[in-house]
């Protein structure tokens, strides 16, 4: 991927990482103050230094809202790092975990551990991470067997994520007990957040992260292509599949608990790179605190839209990413591609 103008440079990045701090902040905020029982900054206040207590504002704050919010930053943070290294990985600014079958992989092994009556929080988590793994090596390795052009590698990953689909629906059909465990799984959203399976969900995406912010140098070499990162030295094959496994480890965590929550790793990147431009050290930190804010800002839309009646957040970011996508699109540059 070509870098491009950004309104931010090198030398003010850290404003624009402070700014996407605070966006994640102010919407955090409103999340857990706004909705069916709106809680005011007193109250707040109150339940947050006083603690788990009898008082109605105290029960919302710590049993509903606060898991709640936290469930959101995790999963947009995840998910738009996630999108950001598949982008970077296969220098294709169309891919990410809802498109190429990561997210898809990961429904399909969380929807096999329903029908086994499997629901322990580490398992989930851990099948959720291999089923995106094996989703995302299924479709590197057919485009690299194939030598498939970048753009007929992110339409294999359509045609897997459509297959993935199917096994997903005979599943859930096949055993009818699976579709009631696994439907806010395959919507998408947060009604229904389980603190068992957020917190292990939680450490593996932000251990992530953090590995990722230290292997930001290999990710921007990698991105070059493959014939200049040899000549540079790197085991171009290893860093790629660990970076793959890492992008797999951060979308599988995420769904895991946040159901397929699609575009999120498409949306985020590209509005980061016109932000910050295209370097990974501090695209990646802004990826992760903009897609945290973004995917909180979406819940808190489909929380307050048709109140006091709830839309699933997965409903809210297809319709904001479905035209997206057709934009994206329409308008890029390399048309031979």
């Amino acid at each position: 991927m070509k870098n491009s103008k950004s309104l931010f440079t090198k030398s003010n990045a850290g404003l624009a990482i402070i700014i996407a701090a605070l966006f994640a902040v102010v919407t955090a905020v409103l999340n857990i103050c706004l909705g069916a029982s709106g809680l005011t900054l007193a109250e707040l206040w109150h339940a947050l230094t006083a603690g788990a207590g009898p008082s109605a504002a105290q029960r919302i704050f710590w049993y509903v809202r606060l898991p709640r919010t936290i469930a959101c930053l995790l999963a947009g943070a995840g998910l738009a790092v996630s999108g950001t290294i598949i982008q970077k990985v296969l220098a294709n600014s169309l891919a990410s975990p809802s498109i190429i079958g990561v997210n898809a992989g990961a429904g399909l092994a969380v929807s096999i551990c329903c029908a086994m009556g499997v629901y322990s929080a580490w398992a989930v988590a851990g099948a959720s991470f291999a089923g995106a793994v094996c989703a995302t090596m299924l479709v590197v390795i057919a485009g690299r067997k194939s030598r498939a052009s970048k753009t007929t590698v992110v339409l294999g990953g359509v045609a897997v994520t459509a297959c993935l689909n199917a096994l997903t629906e005979t599943v859930i059909t096949m055993v009818p007990d699976a579709a009631l465990s696994s439907r806010d799984f395959r919507i998408g959203g947060f009604s229904s957040v389980d603190q068992s399976r957020l917190i292990p969900a939680g450490i593996l995406i932000i251990l992530g992260i953090l590995l990722v912010c230290t292997l930001t140098n290999e990710l921007d070499v990698l991105s070059l292509g493959d014939d200049t990162a040899k000549t540079l030295g790197m085991k171009v094959t290893l860093i790629r599949n660990g970076m793959l496994v890492i992008a797999a480890l951060l979308a599988g965590a995420s769904v895991s608990f946040a159901g397929i929550l699609g575009f999120v790793g498409l949306i985020v990147p590209h509005i980061a790179r016109q932000l910050v431009g295209s370097e990974s050290g501090r695209l990646v930190p802004f990826c992760a605190l903009l897609g945290a804010g973004f995917v909180a800002l979406c819940d808190l839309i489909a929380r307050m839209i048709f109140a006091p009646y709830e839309l699933p957040t997965g409903i809210i970011l297809s319709i904001l990413g479905g035209p997206f996508f057709i934009w994206l699109l329409l308008t890029r540059k390399d048309k031979h591609q």
